[in-house]
């Protein structure tokens, strides 16, 4: 018995120095009170993934109003009925191909410099002659001029040539102000690539076609490829057009399909109607593991971000994924909250891990999105294995901060005829399900909710003042069409109530 007993003791004492001597490891790249705060839960949950093809109906209004029979997906021209498409490529199996990003983002200066083009304010040509270590390295050897971006071996005094405009910071004026007020506990290890990474952005899409029209917009030129996933069954397993792949077809999205790889879900996934968790978390990986096994070219520090459609990431804070080195993963989003539009502005923000490079998808989270974004990475079985060959330490952070976003979740963002389909096809989990109740799909009720920012258990909420002239108040897109997307941008029934 005491043999047993010792064994245990000596086992026991093994763990925990094994556990100490881990920390001390961690001590050395994070302090303590981040790594606790990396470690935080997130109590903000997911929202619907919906459609349905079903016709909503409006109750009569005081002065013989009549009813809704072919409502409109969204005041959007691009989301009006289209015509079938003759079209009958199988975009589900088309193969992408990632390219190199060839941008010059950076320029070096004349002492040796490296500084970031945007973001700074006063910026020395770089040289084009003189002595062969001052020009452009490969230059002569007929490659492309990609600089060298790293900082060995340089005198200390090239960092103060680059004065940085405001809302950048760091040596080289490429940290935007979401990195530097964020968690991550290694800005003074971040470095400027030599080469950019390429970002692969996944979404889920339904019918959010404005609000996937305005993030093809802000990050069509820093996202290399949009993985877009669509399905022929709602949330709730009924059936649903492919409208996405018709306005795919149709030349609506012209102007980013080249950047667009359609995945298409044909199957509702066993025991999804019963319980819609299963069906919710399915989505995200047939998402992820179809559209990676379809892309080529891929390198294991390329960046893997998955949205939901409603959830909008600030250009800023992808660039400077794409060209950074030094920073640890996964990492998060704080993001703006707003419900019905960009005018209600919910307290707090939406801190939703969504982001890791093409290695930790692969090895930690076996290429599904769905685990990606439960924040458990540690108790995956290929994290320490991950984290040891790479000599990482894995520790989640945040872009941005509650008082700095780092991007935009509008929810349940839809004319009153839009936020009819989400009720109705929602997945049967996430209760209770409002589509279920019919007074809730009223079309005057919901308009009602638009109005007064309530919600559908009766209850209505303190709002922050929403400021449109406020820096992150919505995508700098949806700002220069502003007529277009009037009505996410102003309450448009508290204005005719004014009116009134």
């Amino acid at each position: 018995m005491r043999r047993h007993k010792l064994f245990l003791t000596l086992c026991m004492a093994g763990l925990c120095l094994i556990s100490f001597l881990h920390f001390l490891k961690a001590l050395s790249y994070v302090t303590f009170p981040r790594e606790l705060a990396s470690l935080s839960p997130n109590l903000v949950s997911s929202f619907f993934w919906n459609n349905a093809p079903v016709t909503p109906q409006a109750s009569p209004e005081p002065g013989g109003a009549e009813f809704l029979r072919t409502p409109l997906y969204s005041h959007s021209p691009l989301l009006q009925p289209l015509p079938p498409s003759r079209a009958s490529e199988d975009l589900h199996k088309v193969e992408f191909v990632l390219s190199e990003d060839t941008t010059e983002y950076f320029v070096r200066t004349k002492a040796g410099g490296v500084c970031f083009k945007p973001g700074t304010k006063v910026l020395e040509k770089a040289p084009t002659g003189g002595r062969p270590e001052e020009r452009v390295d490969g230059a002569a050897s007929g490659r492309p001029a990609r600089k060298p971006l790293s900082a060995g071996g340089t005198k200390r005094r090239k960092w103060v040539e680059c004065v940085c405009l405001p809302g950048w910071h760091g040596p080289s004026c490429g940290v935007p102000t979401v990195v530097q007020y964020s968690n991550l506990p290694t800005k003074d290890r971040l470095v400027p690539r030599e080469i950019p990474r390429r970002v692969i952005n996944a979404i889920n899409v339904n019918h959010e076609f404005d609000l996937l029209d305005v993030r093809f917009h802000e990050l069509g030129d820093v996202v290399d490829a949009f993985v877009v996933c669509e399905s022929n069954f709602t949330a709730y397993g009924e059936p649903r057009p492919l409208k996405f792949r018709e306005m795919l077809l149709n030349g609506s999205f012209d102007y980013i399909r080249h950047k667009v790889l359609y995945v298409f879900l044909d199957h509702f996934p066993p025991g999804g109607r019963q319980d819609g968790w299963i069906a919710d978390d399915y989505l995200r990986t047939f998402l992820t593991r179809d559209g990676i096994s379809r892309l080529r070219n891929l390198r294991p520090d390329d960046v893997f971000i998955i949205d939901d459609a409603d959830e909008i990431p600030a250009r800023d804070g992808v660039l400077f994924l794409k060209l950074y080195d030094g920073w640890t993963e996964p990492f998060a989003f704080h993001m703006r909250k707003s419900l019905y539009g960009f005018f209600w502005k919910q307290p707090g923000t939406l801190e939703v891990v969504s982001g890791c490079t093409m290695g930790m998808l692969q090895a930690v989270y076996a290429t599904d999105g769905i685990r990606l974004r439960r924040r458990e990475y540690y108790t995956m079985p290929g994290f320490r294995q991950y984290e040891n060959s790479t000599g990482h330490i894995l520790v989640q952070w945040s872009l941005g901060s509650p008082l700095h976003f780092a991007g935009w979740h509008c929810s349940w963002c839809f004319t009153p005829e839009g936020i009819y389909f989400k009720l109705v096809s929602a997945q049967n989990g996430d209760f209770p399900r409002w589509g279920d109740y019919e007074d809730k799909r009223d079309l005057n009720y919901i308009r009602e909710l638009i109005r007064t920012g309530g919600w559908f258990d009766g209850t209505t909420q303190e709002y922050p003042p929403a400021d449109p002239k406020e820096q992150m108040y919505a995508p700098k897109y949806l700002l220069k069409n502003y007529q277009r997307f009037r009505y996410l941008l102003e309450n448009p029934y508290r204005k005719a109530e004014g009116a009134g």
